[in-house]
């Protein structure tokens, strides 16, 4: 590989590094609007989403419940989101581990009881980078 071959390697993984950060703001923003039709818009049709005692098997599923979440228990809730790792497993999917956390109106910071961890996994497909899955468990299981 010639050095010309590298730097274009590089700068398109910087490129590809970039549209997913802007992915998932594009998420975290979704959620602090209370907005399921945004939140879900970065997603694949097939997404799916498992949480603690919950999968949610498509895109479709996985808006109405934030519709139905903030409507209700999440109203006027917002997240704190921290990107540990990105790392691609090839030129179209990649994983990105990350700390979030639920913060309810009149919260000033996230009880630890309230963060966990999280995995996403993006594919680039003709429209972009989307989200296909995602995972979360508490960061304090003990």
């Amino acid at each position: 590989m010639t050095t010309d071959q590298a730097m274009t390697i590089n700068e398109s993984r910087e490129a590809d590094e970039a549209a997913i950060h802007t992915v998932l703001a594009g998420v975290y923003q979704a959620w602090d609007a209370g907005d399921a039709d945004a939140f879900v818009a970065a997603y694949t049709e097939d997404a799916s989403a498992i949480l603690p005692g919950s999968y949610r098997g498509s895109r479709e599923e996985i808006r109405q419940t934030m519709a139905d979440g903030f409507a209700s228990y999440l109203k006027g809730s917002t997240t704190t989101n921290r990107i540990d790792q990105l790392r691609f497993l090839g030129p179209d999917a990649a994983v990105v581990v990350s700390e979030t956390g639920i913060l309810f109106p009149g919260e000033s910071e996230v009880p630890t009881n309230r963060i966990a961890n999280a995995t996403w996994v993006l594919e680039r497909r003709a429209r972009g980078w989307l989200v296909a899955a995602y995972h979360n468990s508490p960061a304090n299981a003990g």
